[in-house]
């Protein structure tokens, strides 16, 4: 695994790296020849360090485990394949400069990254402009169809809206009212336009919510959890959190809520971008009954899923990756996806190229971890899988209360922005 750091970013203007594989300075004839008979080169785009390291780092370490797992079977068109893993430090342009360092000068078959949708815009024209792949293994807000992206998880269709169906319906807790707290940027502020458009065709009037917004990184909740209290306070049916703040703040604001003693059973809190990751370190006792939803969940039943866990504890132990080996969540899994996907297609098209990768996603299918057999049409390039919706307990971890029969065909645009 090769590193591109931040600072050599910086140094280079986000063009020169340091200590890569195929060195620069070899005679062009000698480049070219490595580069169609040596390792076919990954790129990584996930933070190992800034507010979202604790959750993007983990993903660094996966898509070497997958790209390990192809490796030992043959690899892909007769080649090895190489992952470069950079560390965009939690800065959405360094994001960026480092897809166009390894798309320019590593040359790059397909990039796994980003997790905020920020950081995917400002990747989005660089992989267009350099005919490159971005994998993206997030949930996320949709309203975005590029022919060189990947949607590897779930638009709002399949995973927010059933999610805050079951909140709204008997099964859940009949909820009638939603405060809406986001980080400040466009997941947050697309995914609540698009449920505000829902809940207004539901008949829902516009006094049934409020919504609030906090810079990346805030960490202190008090002022804000009272306010979800005085809200809470003004009547008019079962009040529920809609939280959609990242990183860091999904583990400061849970454990301000539970601090204040508000069980689920008062106020529930569906968390979309809560995974068990941010409950290690917390007692999760006081938060049993939060909700999260995602395409999946470690405790997701079936062969694939042990398999997936046991590999990964393996990989914890044997590399000393820096993460937990017993906690698993679902952009790891979606990047571990996109990696079989990535080789799938690539085998399927007998070549390398983003054109005739792109042209052999139609009909692809892969058997998800989560339990799910995930596929590919020729429609879109996104992936089609179920969801999950979670329960936190009391292990630090979420109970499974809801999934899909099947995997929801994606709807890219929403109908409700």
């Amino acid at each position: 695994m090769v590193n591109i750091t931040r600072r050599s970013l910086l140094q280079a203007s986000g063009l020169a790296a340091v200590g890569l594989a195929s060195p620069l300075s070899a005679p062009a004839f000698l480049r070219n020849a490595q580069a169609q008979s040596g390792p076919v080169k990954l790129g990584c785009l996930f933070s190992s360090s800034g507010t979202m390291a604790n959750l993007e780092g983990r993903l660094n370490h996966v898509v070497r485990m997958a790209a390990d797992e192809i490796n030992a079977k043959g690899g892909v068109n007769g080649r090895t394949i190489d992952v470069l893993v950079s560390d965009p430090a939690s800065d959405w342009p360094l994001y960026a400069q480092s897809a166009k360092q390894m798309l320019q000068q590593e040359k790059v078959s397909a990039l796994f990254g980003c997790w905020t949708s920020v950081s995917r815009k400002t990747v989005l024209p660089v992989v267009e402009q350099e005919n490159g792949l971005l994998y993206y293994p997030l949930h996320f807000e949709g309203d975005e169809n590029s022919k060189n992206v990947v949607y590897v998880n779930s638009p709002p269709a399949s995973s927010v809206l059933p999610a805050v169906d079951y909140l709204m319906g008997e099964e859940g807790v009949s909820a009638k009212r939603f405060f809406m707290l986001g980080s400040d940027y466009v997941w947050p502020r697309t995914i609540n336009k698009q449920l505000k458009g829902y809940w207004k065709s539901k008949g829902i009037p516009e006094s049934a919510w409020k919504e609030e917004y906090v810079p990346f990184g805030f960490s202190n909740f008090q002022t804000l959890v009272n306010q979800i209290r005085a809200f809470a306070d003004e009547g008019g049916g079962q009040p529920v959190v809609v939280l959609t703040v990242v990183g860091n703040s999904i583990p400061d604001f849970m454990r301000e809520f539970a601090n204040q003693g508000i069980l689920a059973t008062d106020i529930p809190v569906l968390g979309l971008d809560m995974v068990e990751a941010d409950l290690e370190g917390l007692d999760t006792a006081k938060l049993v009954g939060h909700l999260n939803c995602w395409a999946y969940l470690q405790n997701a039943k079936g062969p694939a899923n042990e398999a997936f866990l046991k590999n990964w504890a393996a990989n914890v132990k044997a590399k000393s990756v820096p993460f937990s080996g017993t906690v698993s969540i679902d952009p790891m899994v979606s990047a571990y996806d996109s990696v079989h996907l990535w080789a799938m297609a690539a085998a399927k098209a007998g070549s390398f190229d983003v054109p005739e990768v792109t042209k052999a996603f139609a009909g692809l299918t892969f058997d998800c971890p989560s339990g799910y057999t995930i596929s590919m049409t020729g429609e879109n390039n996104y992936v089609a899988r179920g969801v999950f919706i979670g329960s936190v307990n009391d292990a630090q971890g979420f109970d499974i209360l809801w999934q899909s029969k099947d995997t929801p065909k994606p709807v890219p645009f929403s109908p409700y922005g």
